[in-house]
């Protein structure tokens, strides 16, 4: 609002200076530019993201396949709390473990997997993620998840084009007011040598 007062206050003032008015349109494109232009940038920016990180996702689902394996042992190194990155799941244990499995082909396999399951006795069954070969893989990242990178991403977006805007401003504002001393103190070194005498300008 001081911007849209700002320009309508200097429209017709006789006080006006070139520079004022300059101003307050500065400051009402920036306001135009924060509050439509950033969202937008940022929505857009949002929803490329989205598209490409739930294409990740569909193809990792099509790669990666779920399957059980047993628990042998608990593999060397200590279990800790941790939130798995990759999924929307809340933080639980995460330990690593010595497991066997059959590949997709029927293949026996076994090696170390890590696991969020809570119960990782030897005996115990967990999910895993294998890839085509069989081999052990990270779990795939989750549609949810995805979704909300992509808009911690569209926000990120739409901060850093309302912060270039105001830095822009305030180099544009700090432009015009440079030229405009610089205009004030010229004017007075023309002044000076007959300013205060009597009868200076008649």
């Amino acid at each position: 609002m001081r911007a849209v007062t700002g320009v309508w206050r200097w429209r017709r003032s006789p006080l006006r200076r070139a520079t004022d008015r300059c101003e307050a349109w500065a400051a009402l494109v920036s306001l135009l530019l924060v509050a439509v232009a950033a969202p937008a940038l940022g929505w857009v920016c949002g929803a490329l993201t989205d598209g490409a990180l739930q294409r990740t996702v569909r193809e990792q689902r099509a790669r990666l396949h779920a399957t059980t394996a047993v628990v042998v042992r608990l593999a060397p190194g200590a279990s800790r709390l941790v939130t798995d990155p990759e999924t929307a799941a809340e933080r639980g244990l995460r330990a690593s473990v010595v497991a066997r499995w059959r590949a997709p082909d029927g293949t026996a396999r076994s090696g170390t997997v890590t696991t969020f399951s809570r119960s990782v006795r030897s005996g115990s069954e967990v999910e895993i993620w294998t890839g085509p070969d069989g081999r052990a893989a990270q779990r795939p990242m989750d549609a949810a998840t995805a979704r909300t990178h992509a808009v911690l991403a569209g926000i990120g977006v739409a901060l850093l084009a309302a912060g270039l805007v105001e830095g822009g401003r305030r180099l544009v504002i700090r432009s015009m007011t440079r030229r405009r001393y610089a205009r004030i103190d010229r004017a007075w070194a023309e002044a000076g040598p007959d300013w205060g005498r009597t009868g200076t300008g008649s």
